[in-house]
């Protein structure tokens, strides 16, 4: 799988800008705001992902546009696929796939799948659980896009409970609660499952980072009623009902959501020690690493091929040890690096001044 060629009108800081790749490393370079990171973005864009860097759609469009687009062409499954987006000011997103309408942002994860690796990343071990949540819930929308609007689904739920808690509103409560605990209980499945096979392969991977000197180990955080996420469904909205009866009366007190899978977060331990409290710097940093490219090895596992590597300005942000994992670990697929020094870590790059 990779991107052949991407075009940016009206998108963040560009006008209008081409770029092409080639399979293997490429290489993305040049000084400080020249748009390195706003490429990369329009890339993520193509997977069906929202951008790591903002929610808000309007800080996607170029100051003085109306509109911005973002274009691609993709070769994957031995076929190609033109990608497009257009995002005007006012209106609805058009999602496309060579001409064709799609219906949904994540449906444009059959074609493209990408991997994302940035400085922020760096703090998946020791900042909060919303980070580490983002982290399953944007590998998840492109590995299932069924659990891309499952979540979609449960998040309006939260928002439209929390404004009738605040409001006092009780009368279709019962409904919001049943439809939170209807998709809540998928929600906490897919995740058990991709967590699960998250932790095999992380933990090989930091094993060789490490020298075999740490262990690395994940382990799902959800509802105290749910002890064993690979139930089937049904067994856990049984738990999700359980847990939600037993907080309603505080959550009504309060007016505030309380717990469900809107709280899960990912337990990270080296070594038996949770590394949010006792891990080094490096060893965060190893974990993250370990994390981002087991990421990677389960696409490959899911569908056959590699996902396309994004690689934000984090080699200079690595000690040299730890850089020459990331190079030796990218070959296979594709890679797009951005740096404002091109590093002599990768032969035979492909090099793109920006």
């Amino acid at each position: 799988m990779i991107i052949e060629n991407i075009t940016l009108e009206g998108f963040r800081s560009y006008d209008k800008a081409a770029f092409g790749f080639k399979d293997g490393v490429n290489i993305v370079w040049g000084e400080n705001a020249r748009g390195k990171t706003n490429m990369l973005e329009g890339v993520m864009l193509l997977s069906g992902s929202g951008s790591w860097r903002t929610r808000k759609r309007g800080d996607l469009i170029n100051f003085y546009k109306e509109r911005a687009s973002v274009t691609g062409s993709v070769l994957a499954r031995d076929r190609s696929f033109e990608i497009g987006i257009r995002m005007p000011l006012k209106g609805k997103t058009v999602y496309t796939v060579n001409g064709v309408s799609q219906k949904r942002q994540y449906d444009l994860s059959e074609y493209l799948q990408c991997v994302l690796f940035c400085p922020d990343d760096l703090y998946l071990v020791k900042g909060g659980p919303e980070k580490r949540r983002r982290f399953m819930d944007t590998a998840l929308g492109q590995l299932r896009p069924r659990y891309a609007a499952i979540l979609a689904e449960y998040n309006k739920l939260c928002d439209m409970k929390q404004i009738l808690l605040k409001d006092g509103a009780m009368t279709i409560m019962p409904e919001i609660n049943a439809r939170m605990i209807h998709y809540g209980a998928e929600i906490i499945h897919y995740r058990g499952a991709f967590l699960s096979e998250l932790s095999r392969e992380a933990e090989i991977i930091h094993r060789n980072i490490s020298k075999g000197y740490e262990r690395l180990e994940l382990r799902y955080k959800t509802v105290s009623t749910v002890e064993d996420p690979s139930l089937p469904v049904e067994r856990l909205r049984e738990r999700l009902q359980d847990h939600m009866d037993s907080h309603w009366a505080a959550e009504e007190q309060t007016r505030s959501l309380l717990s469900g899978p809107h709280k899960d977060d990912i337990e990270i331990l080296i070594n038996g020690q949770p590394a949010r409290s006792f891990a080094s710097q490096g060893q965060a940093r190893t974990a993250a690493l370990s994390l981002k490219f087991g990421e990677r090895e389960l696409f490959r596992l899911d569908s056959g091929e590699y996902p396309v590597l994004l690689l934000d300005d984090v080699l200079s942000e690595l000690d040299e040890g730890r850089a020459a994992f990331v190079a030796s670990a990218a070959v296979g697929g594709q890679t797009i690096i951005t740096c404002c020094t091109p590093p002599d870590l990768f032969e035979g790059a492909n090099i793109i001044a920006i």
